[in-house]
């Protein structure tokens, strides 16, 4: 038995979001039903965490087991042919029999761009929040900081999630200016 983590991004503008639903379009199940496509078998795809409806992800860590010998290298093509186009798989790479995408996981960053120019992108406007008004950045880097340690965010979590706590430690909260108008407000946690 071979134990595969998936390097994956996609656009989740059409998605309910990444866990399994019945009924609705996620990105687990339509990851699994390429995955059976590929190998004939049914997996169980465990993510490093689970995106909402809407959201995108670059770098999303996500692992399998299979029984097949693809070559590592064709995991990717041979997925991606059989996926959405708003779904990649980036890299294939087989670990150890004891890796586990959430269990495994050290840190996590979430990444929010708000459009602070006068008029909204045509392109960007699934990936960004547009703001006309001006933000005073130098106020969000001082507030932005008061979200650091640790925090209980149970107000926050989902019925019928998994995790077994909601409390979180968010170590690095920060506010970047960007060109073009673009402010970053990145948050690292586990």
């Amino acid at each position: 038995m071979r134990n595969i983590k998936l390097t994956i991004e996609y656009d989740g503008k059409e998605f309910n979001g990444w866990q399994r639903q019945p009924n609705k379009l996620n990105i687990q199940g339509n990851i699994e039903q390429a995955i059976k496509n590929v190998t004939g078998e049914e997996v169980d795809l465990t993510a490093s965490g689970r995106t909402d409806a809407g959201v995108h992800a670059y770098g999303q860590v996500a692992n399998f087991k299979t029984n097949s010998n693809i070559p590592i290298e064709k995991i990717p093509i041979a997925l991606n042919t059989n996926l959405k186009k708003s779904i990649r798989i980036i890299s294939a790479e087989e670990v150890d029999e004891r890796f586990h995408s959430r269990l495994t996981c050290k840190r996590k960053t979430y990444r929010y761009v708000i459009n602070n120019s006068e008029f909204a992108s045509a392109i960007y406007r699934n990936l960004e929040t547009h703001i006309p008004q001006k933000l005073n950045v130098e106020k969000m880097k001082e507030a932005v900081k008061y979200f650091e340690g640790e925090h209980d965010f149970k107000a926050f979590k989902a019925s019928g999630t998994s995790s077994k706590s909601s409390v979180r430690t968010i170590y690095k909260a920060e506010v970047y200016e960007m060109p073009n108008n673009r402010i970053y407000i990145e948050w690292l946690f586990v």
